[in-house]
C-alpha cells in the first residue's frame, strides 16, 4: 500500500502527462528537434568554456607583462604605472563614445561605408608614401597659396571668425566672467 500511495503523486505529474503527450507526436520530428536542441547547446557550453578559460589566460598574461615591466623600476616602471591606472577609464570610454555612435547611426539612419571604400583609400595612401608624394613639396604649397581666390579667402575669415567666436563664449562660461580671470587680489602692484 505504501508502493502505491508513493506512485499516485508520481502519476499526476505534469512531467507524465507531457511524456504521453508526446508520444502521440511524430516521433522523426521530436528526435531532430531534440538533436538540433542538444547540438546547439553543446555548442554554446564549448563556447563559453573556451571564452571563460581564454579570458583569464590572456589577462593573466598581460599582468604577469605588466608586473615584469612595473618591476623593472625607473621611466618604464613609471610609464606602465601610468598606462595601467589609465587603462580602465580609456575601455569605458570608449564604450561609451561606441553605445553613442549606435544611437547617433540608428538615428539618422546611417551605414558604414563598404569596405572597398577604406580599401582604395589605403591603397592610394600607401602608394603615395611609396612614391614620396605623400606630402606635397613646398614649390606646390607656394603655389597653392598664390592661386587662392578671394571667395575662398572670405570663407576663410569667416570660420576663422566663427572658431574665435566659440572659444571666446567658452572661455565667458568657463570663468563665468566677461573679462579677465580670478586671482588674488593682493599681488597686484
Amino acid at each position: 500500500m505504501k508502493a502505491a500511495s508513493l506512485a499516485r503523486p508520481l502519476l499526476r505529474s505534469p512531467a507524465l502527462r507531457t511524456a504521453a503527450a508526446r508520444r502521440l507526436e511524430s516521433t522523426a520530428a521530436s528526435k531532430a528537434t531534440d538533436a538540433a536542441k542538444d547540438t546547439v547547446s553543446k555548442a554554446q557550453q564549448g563556447l563559453s568554456r573556451v571564452a571563460s578559460a581564454a579570458g583569464p589566460a590572456i589577462a593573466g598574461a598581460a599582468k604577469g607583462v605588466g608586473n615584469v615591466l612595473g618591476k623593472m623600476g625607473g621611466r618604464t616602471g613609471r610609464l606602465v604605472g601610468f598606462i595601467e591606472r589609465q587603462a580602465p577609464f580609456v575601455v569605458y570610454y570608449s564604450k561609451v563614445g561606441a553605445e553613442v555612435a549606435k544611437i547617433v547611426f540608428h538615428g539618422q539612419k546611417m551605414s558604414p561605408p563598404p569596405v572597398t571604400t577604406f580599401q582604395n583609400v589605403y591603397q592610394n595612401l600607401w602608394k603615395s608614401f611609396q612614391n614620396g608624394t605623400l606630402f606635397p613639396s613646398p614649390q606646390s604649397l607656394a603655389q597653392q597659396a598664390r592661386n587662392v581666390s578671394n571667395a575662398q579667402l572670405v570663407a576663410g575669415g569667416v570660420v576663422a571668425a566663427e572658431c574665435l567666436g566659440f572659444f571666446t563664449v567658452g572661455e565667458i562660461i568657463g570663468r563665468f566672467k566677461i573679462v579677465g580671470y580670478r586671482g588674488e587680489t593682493g599681488t597686484h602692484h
